[in-house]
């Protein structure tokens, strides 16, 4: 009766499509807890990080009057009577010392001295008088407070939000108008630090590339059952913490250690190498600790890759290298791009070897966002930073894209 009057086909259509979602929504239901996890240990974090990185609510939340009396204000001189007075009721309204604390841990990151400057104001208050009178007292406590550069460094962090957390990551900063100019240059670093880790993650990347790829293509030529035995002692560091495998290189590069008396023994040194808080022994300790990243892909990509067109290139009158060159390489080129963004991307996050085996000029970035958010409670620049470090990742990572895109492996 349905089929006769064209009901049937209808109903049946709707019929699987209500089914179809269903299943949709079945298979998306078994994704919401990863999605969940993934939203608040993950995006979350990375969305307060960005948002801290031009957060600036230490001066505007403590010092609301005062900014309000610096408006107008010339930044040149120093600012009128009613901006000291309206500094000491700002500090009397402070609900305790922590936000003291913080306020001069903010501007003391920008003048020198100004932590004492504010510390000493806000436990001598309140001052009495008219707004001259406080002025004249706040002189005769510290005669700094004469000079211009607090003022200006509380009437430029009035606002809430702001760009110089960035631009300190750039070396870049506002003048007293506003205006973005570079760092006086005793003052520029982290520029040179980005570098810096960029040139120590390349060298180790391409360490990783240069040992990784010749063990990955003798364990694919293997037969399955030896190649899984040998990749088990590719996969035996992941069992072991950084921190010790660190600790053990400790042991093997000091000038009495395995390495050196090992290289005097065999004749090749008369003295032993310095070899530990070096740009070598960080080298040394991130190869070893990131070659397995670099092998599996490579592994991985090399199985796939059949023996029998190398044979056919041979068989047809290549040289064998020629023909490992243009033939088998070029394969294993996806393998190459995975292991070596893989590899680069984790060595630009890494903290803990620079910081046992480097010296001073071989810290990376991580070490500088771990010494603003534990040893100098900056958490503005530590996020700088941090953002900085995610951006140049995702730059990266869309170069790689890019160029994966616009040359494929046939």
């Amino acid at each position: 009766m349905g089929a006769a009057d064209g009901s049937a086909p209808g109903a049946l259509r709707q019929a699987l499509a209500r089914a179809q979602r269903r299943r949709q929504w079945r298979a998306f239901s078994l994704t919401l807890p990863l999605l969940l996890f993934l939203l608040l240990t993950l995006l979350l974090p990375i969305a307060a990080l960005l948002l801290r990185a031009v957060e600036n609510p230490e001066v505007a939340r403590a010092l609301p009057g005062t900014i309000r009396a610096l408006d107008g204000w010339d930044r040149r001189d120093a600012p009128p009577a009613a901006a000291y007075a309206a500094l000491v009721r700002d500090l009397a309204d402070l609900p305790d010392g922590a936000d003291a604390g913080a306020l001069a841990r903010r501007l003391n990151s920008e003048v020198p001295g100004a932590r004492s400057m504010v510390m000493g104001a806000y436990r001598s208050r309140p001052f009495a008088g008219s707004d001259e009178a406080i002025r004249q007292r706040l002189l005769q406590a510290d005669p700094r407070w004469g000079q211009a550069p607090l003022w200006r460094a509380i009437a430029k962090n009035g606002a809430r939000w702001t760009p110089d957390y960035l631009l300190a990551a750039l070396d870049l900063q506002r003048d007293a108008q506003g205006r973005i100019e570079r760092m006086p240059a005793d003052q520029r670093a982290f520029v040179g630090i980005l570098l810096r880790t960029f040139q120590i993650s390349l060298v180790v990347t391409l360490c990783c590339l240069l040992l990784g790829y010749p063990l990955a293509w003798w364990l694919a030529a293997l037969p399955a059952r030896a190649a899984n035995v040998l990749m088990i002692l590719v996969l035996v560091p992941f069992w072991t913490s950084v921190l010790v495998r660190v600790a053990a290189w400790i042991v093997l590069l000091q000038s009495e250690g395995l390495v050196n008396r090992a290289l005097i023994g065999l004749g090749l040194v008369a003295e032993p190498l310095a070899l530990l808080f070096n740009r070598t022994g960080v080298v040394i300790a991130m190869v070893h600790i990131l070659l397995p990243f670099m092998i599996l892909p490579l592994y991985s990509v090399m199985k796939n890759v059949p023996p029998s067109y190398l044979r056919a290139a041979v068989s047809l009158g290549s040289p064998p290298w020629a023909a490992f060159l243009r033939v088998y390489v070029p394969q294993t080129y996806p393998g190459i791009g995975a292991g070596a963004l893989l590899v680069f991307i984790l060595a630009l996050g890494y903290y803990i070897t620079p910081a046992l085996l480097g010296g001073a000029d071989d810290q990376m970035l991580s070490y500088y966002i771990a010494r603003y958010t534990n040893v100098d409670v900056n958490w503005g620049m530590a996020c700088a930073l941090s953002a900085l470090l995610l951006l140049a990742t995702l730059l990266l990572y869309g170069v790689y894209r890019r160029i994966g895109k616009e040359q494929p492996i046939h």
